[in-house]
């Protein structure tokens, strides 16, 4: 059948075309996507700055929820209808990081949306292996929040938050305020530090104390607030020089800092806090099924407000002006593009 696609073609350039979309193989299923969040590595894309990566011309998008429409040979277990969202990642399973357990960080992996066509379109093709199902009572504009909350929860996970412990979470985009809540959800204390007073308002509407570097002295905050002790965790989302340093800075003795952010250049950090306080860093990247299934369960119960993070939602052939919006920045946290 014929179906539309926003395509990357070079920095700066979308394109919505028709293609004709072959039916599923062994093994694969169709999706029509029914909605499709934008991320900062979508951005990165958008920008060009993985060009060298990414090839074009190239559908990008893997935030997703959406219903199966046809089955390809040898899948059991799914039906046209079914809700699912994407776990858009594809392994070798020989490499020495497939075999330690580790297929998540596969040594030749697959990121679909990135290294292969993701869901910006509105017939996709996807293993079957990579679907995640949906409750049918979760509305799937919020599904499409599962991705992101994915993340957030390996996160969580990687720095092992406790019950009890006082979490700092430097950056509020998305996946910072995510990491907020599923910290919460833990029983962690929270404060979220982030310079943008739209952020900030969300992160408060969701139960957040949050910090603003531009007017608060973060590290003495956070003394105070732990009585001179400093956080058992923090995590670094924002990706700037200043929010590594703000990161280690409020960490206690023994302190563990999860480096979330993509920092493309190579940063200056204080190792000394690092010697002198026993401190660990731990990095944490995407996220395995288990991680999947726990994000679908805190978005379906309402731990993750979704409603909140939605920022607009934009049909397909729009999808352009969509980024234009992301990347001037301002009053907005999450854009959805409805595929339908």
């Amino acid at each position: 059948m014929t179906a539309l696609a926003v395509r990357y073609t070079g920095a700066r350039v979308l394109e919505t075309a028709t293609a004709e979309t072959p039916p599923p193989g062994p093994g694969e299923v169709e999706l029509a996507p029914a909605y499709v969040g934008i991320c900062g590595t979508d951005l990165h894309i958008f920008h060009g700055s993985m060009d060298a990566r990414v090839r074009t011309p190239a559908v990008l998008g893997h935030e997703m929820s959406g219903r199966i429409t046809r089955i390809g040979a040898g899948v059991t277990g799914w039906q046209p209808g079914d809700g699912v969202t994407v776990m858009p990642l594809s392994w070798d399973g020989v490499c020495p990081a497939c075999n330690a357990g580790h297929r998540h960080i596969c040594h030749r992996l697959n990121f679909i949306g990135i290294d292969s066509p993701g869901a910006m379109q509105q017939r996709w093709i996807v293993p079957a292996a990579t679907l995640v199902r949906l409750p049918e009572s979760l509305a799937l504009d919020r599904a499409a929040l599962v991705e992101p909350t994915a993340v957030a929860v390996h996160d969580v996970n990687r720095a092992a938050v406790a019950d009890g412990e006082r979490v700092v979470v430097v950056g509020g985009g998305p996946v910072g305020a995510l990491i907020g809540v599923v910290a919460r959800s833990r029983g962690a204390d929270v404060r979220l530090v982030e310079i943008n007073d739209h952020r900030r308002s969300l992160a408060e509407q969701m139960g957040l104390t949050t910090w603003n570097p531009a007017t608060d002295e973060v590290a003495e905050l956070a003394a105070e607030w732990t009585g001179g002790a400093g956080a058992d965790v923090s995590f670094e989302v924002s990706g700037a020089g200043a929010g590594i340093a703000a990161a280690v800075d409020v960490l206690a003795v023994r302190g563990r800092l999860c480096l979330v952010a993509i920092h493309p250049q190579p940063r200056e950090i204080n190792l000394h806090r690092f010697f002198w306080r026993e401190l660990t860093l731990v990095g944490a990247r995407l996220y395995d099924r288990a991680d999947f299934e726990r994000a679908v369960a805190l978005v379906a119960d309402g731990t993750v407000p979704a409603d909140l993070l939605i920022s607009k939602v934009v049909p397909l052939a729009e999808a352009a002006s969509a980024f234009d919006v992301l990347e001037r920045g301002g009053d907005v946290m999450k854009i959805l593009v409805e595929c339908a």
